[in-house]
């Protein structure tokens, strides 16, 4: 059999030549799916440094070029560990980073923080611990309700001028700061949570960013790793996993979702593909202005997640989709009650 369309890799597999994608009306564009780094410092279980920094170099040999981080994943360890991957690479890749969810050195959360000097002073460390002297996307993580969002995207434009940043974003904003942020400097994404059972963004975010010309980043695109299908039960996470202390991966609520996850396994089965490239491939075929970033510390899932560039739909298709998995299916909100509290705002 010839691949057509495909390319060979150094290992010698085939897969499927890496798209492009625009943020919105900004000149950055970046591969199509972007790799999360989150999980390997911090929250998903045990880190394994050396498989991570593997699984980055991975992503940019196969042409996924966009990276996404945090200073608040691992505190700070996060963007240490994405540095150390990045060293002699660092013209290879789009490198997104966060600032705004403050932490102490020892993990405890202390609020969020859109004030001027600290925008200052995040970036300024951000570039530190990353190693660089410029970070291609900067986020701001959540909106600070105690300060204007002028006052906080004028910051972050200050660093555009400084060299430091290139393009702005922000992060689960509503529709209304979005507009006033847009005001004061472009911005060229919004970073915020959409999948197959996280659909909230269709009714008025992604409307709006369509409108200002912004591009949407799609984080936990495959349900925090639970639309893969590889979860069953509470027992399959680790002791300190993150997922256990959040409403959708409790009780009742767990149960209800391990339905909806048998849903997406069988349509997946129809299209002969993985629960997790049909999620993925769901994402990507929203819209060429929306970017999933998958996160995983692993090349293996990398591999089946770059797969899912290959898979398309038919309007049918896509229409049996909206039928079996509609907005706002899933059992349960995504974060705890303060973690809800900073979404949207």
């Amino acid at each position: 059999m010839h691949n057509i369309g495909m390319v060979k890799t150094a290992s010698g597999s085939w897969h499927t030549p890496m798209p492009r994608r625009r943020l919105g009306r900004s000149d950055l564009t970046v591969s199509a799916l972007g790799l999360g780094c989150m999980g390997m410092s911090e929250f998903y279980g045990a880190n394994e440094d050396n498989e991570s920094i593997a699984t980055i170099h991975r992503a940019l040999d196969q042409g996924i070029d966009f990276l996404d981080t945090a200073d608040m994943y691992g505190v700070g360890r996060n963007e240490e560990l994405v540095g150390r991957a990045l060293r002699g690479r660092r013209q290879d890749a789009v490198l997104a980073t966060k600032f705004g969810n403050v932490r102490s050195p020892d993990g405890t959360h202390l609020g969020i923080s859109g004030r001027p000097e600290y925008v200052q002073q995040a970036c300024e460390a951000s570039l530190l611990r990353l190693g660089v002297e410029t970070i291609d996307l900067y986020f701001q993580h959540r909106v600070d309700p105690n300060v204007s969002i002028e006052e906080t995207v004028g910051a972050m434009a200050e660093l555009v001028k400084q060299g430091k940043v290139r393009f702005l974003g922000l992060s689960e904003a509503a529709a209304s700061t979005i507009r006033r942020a847009a005001k004061v400097h472009p911005i060229a994404a919004l970073q915020t949570e959409y999948s197959l059972w996280t659909r909230d963004p269709e009714a008025e975010i992604l409307p709006t960013c369509r409108e200002l010309g912004i591009g949407f980043v799609a984080y936990s695109p495959l349900g925090r790793g639970f639309l893969t299908g590889k979860y069953r039960s509470a027992g399959d996470f680790g002791e300190n996993d993150f997922r256990l202390s959040t409403p959708r991966f409790q009780g009742e609520n767990l149960q209800r979702n391990l339905a909806l996850v048998e849903r997406i396994e069988k349509i997946a089965a129809r299209k002969k593909c993985t629960a997790a490239q049909l999620a993925l491939a769901w994402v990507l075929a929203q819209g060429d202005d929306i970017v999933p970033i998958a996160g995983t510390k692993r090349r293996k899932y990398l591999d089946e997640n770059m797969e899912a560039i290959g898979v398309t739909f038919t309007s049918e298709e896509r229409a049996q989709i909206d039928h079996e998995l509609p907005s706002g299916i899933a059992a349960g909100d995504r974060y705890r009650s303060t973690g809800m509290t900073s979404l949207n705002r």
